[in-house]
């Protein structure tokens, strides 16, 4: 009798003690400075690392398209392309299904079944591993697919090449997400920016030696990539292996994550589908780019803008890793009204962070192009663009914050039709009414993309002021329950 108490008590205790006013159901959600404070301080202690780890891992890329760069204008062209196509066909897919462990792992940590944390990765690594091999066979003829495509057939065969060269880092790059969402969820943060910071100061010695002195030329640049990710991977795992922080949540492979898989591959082909539809829209931008008058000079301003909105959209993309694992965590402990104060919390942190970073836009706004052009007809259409990236950023920010709200509730299958609706019947069907009909050119294939990020807000903001965080905390606690294997079972 003793024992079942102790259990029951076990399953209620709060994972990260909050102050009585945020449970108690007579009291507002916003009483108490402290309780405030003490969710900004989690909040940014989550997000800042993620920004670093974001941005570090996008550097690999960057990296190696940079040093091939030095090799000449074919090789540069090839692996930009080649690039370009990892990220649309693979990167995006595995980021995108990884990001079905928000819900389970957050969950599962808050309500403190540790133990299947480690059977979730699992789960999550044989699915995309699986997924990979597909991945494999469609980057092994990318040269062959982009000509049918109508490129250019030099190019495409550089393309096809470099892609071929990259073909282990698909499988490293999904182990690592796996990776990264089971230690995000466990609010461990700072060894993901240590590892990744170690593998990218290796990348640059990697890509010195492989590109320019190997003789392998952009070969070895891809190659250097493969082994990068693999080194990721292989210091996560010692990390989660031997550390003390994943000695309950990690307990060794299992067999018993081979079942039950369809429960995540239905959570993950959704959030596979939100990524996916979001990431595909902003790359038919800069193709549709090609088609306006005076191609060279649009796809050149798309193509920047689309760089800038990607490099300032890892600060909103921290925050959304941030609330997702606040979410998920307070809900899985059955708190309710701590997961609805992360989201107001973190939803001033974007506004606030929105207007921040578009008043420095609009001040750069005038010299920004420099950094990519000396071309005066390439900074001064940057210019124009400007307050049109303020504005979208604002949004973005705003949608990724409440995109992370969806995944640590397990709403994707909502986010998924939401992003279809907004992006593909609204954001490109205005887009190409704006640049091709009213001819208002690249500037109108922009404004498209804000309108979709714009309607994508309003509906993920409906959604979230209508839920019923009792009921979502109930939920909650049925999906982790009917999912959990007992610790007996494991050991």
């Amino acid at each position: 009798m003793e024992k079942a108490q102790e259990n029951e008590s076990s399953l209620s205790t709060p994972l990260i003690q909050i102050p009585e006013k945020i449970t108690d159901e007579k009291d507002s959600i916003f009483d108490g400075k402290e309780v405030i404070l003490e969710e900004f301080r989690k909040q940014l202690w989550l997000a800042g690392p993620m920004v670093s780890v974001s941005l570090l891992q996008f550097c690999l890329q960057l990296i190696s398209v940079m040093f091939v760069g030095h090799l000449g204008e074919l090789a540069l062209s090839g692996a930009s392309m080649a690039t370009s196509f990892a990220s649309v066909t693979g990167f995006s897919l595995l980021m995108g299904m990884a990001s079905a462990l928000d819900t389970l792992c957050g969950q599962s940590y808050g309500a403190k079944q540790y133990h299947m944390l480690g059977i979730q990765m699992q789960r999550a690594m044989f699915v995309l591993l699986l997924v990979g091999i597909p991945l494999a066979i469609i980057w092994a003829n990318t040269g062959t697919i982009l000509t049918a495509l109508g490129q250019d057939p030099d190019i495409s065969r550089e393309a096809g090449l470099y892609a071929r060269f990259m073909i282990p880092s698909i499988f490293a790059y999904g182990l690592l997400q796996c990776q990264v969402k089971f230690l995000q969820t466990q609010n461990i943060v700072f060894p993901m920016m240590i590892s990744s910071g170690i593998t990218t100061l290796l990348h640059l010695f990697l890509c010195w030696t492989l590109v320019l002195k190997s003789g392998l030329g952009s070969r070895g640049a891809a190659v250097a990539n493969c082994i990068s990710y693999w080194i990721n991977v292989f210091l996560l795992f010692l990390y989660i292996k031997f550390s003390s922080s994943c000695s309950k949540t990690w307990t060794g492979f299992s067999k018993e994550a081979l079942h039950n898989v369809l429960n995540f591959i239905r959570l993950a082909i959704p959030s596979a589908v939100m990524v996916c539809l979001e990431a595909w829209s902003f790359e038919m931008m800069v193709l549709l780019s090609g088609l306006l008058p005076n191609p060279e000079l649009e796809t050149s301003v798309l193509s920047i803008s689309l760089n800038t909105a990607s490099t300032v959209w890892m600060i909103p993309f921290g925050l959304s890793c941030a609330v997702s694992t606040r979410v998920s965590n307070e809900l899985g402990a059955g708190r309710p009204r701590a997961a609805r104060l992360a989201v107001g919390v973190v939803l001033f942190m974007a506004i606030s962070e929105g207007i921040l970073v578009g008043m420095v836009l609009l001040l750069i706004r005038n010299i920004w192009g420099y950094a990519y052009s000396n071309e005066i007809e390439v900074v001064t259409y940057v210019a124009t663009m400007m307050p049109i990236l303020a504005a979208s950023n604002f949004m973005d920010g705003l949608q990724c914050v409440l995109s992370g709200t969806v995944r640590g509730c397990g709403w994707q299958k909502i986010g998924a039709f939401i992003n279809l609706g907004s992006y593909y019947i609204v954001g490109i069907p205005v887009a190409i009414l704006l640049a091709f009909v009213l001819h208002i050119g690249g500037k109108g294939l922009w404004l498209g993309i804000l309108c979709a990020l714009s309607v994508q807000v309003v509906c993920l903001f409906i959604i979230t002021l209508r839920t019923n965080w009792e009921n979502e905390a109930k939920k909650v606690k049925e999906r982790v329950y009917d999912s959990t294997i007992p610790v007996e079972i494991l050991s």
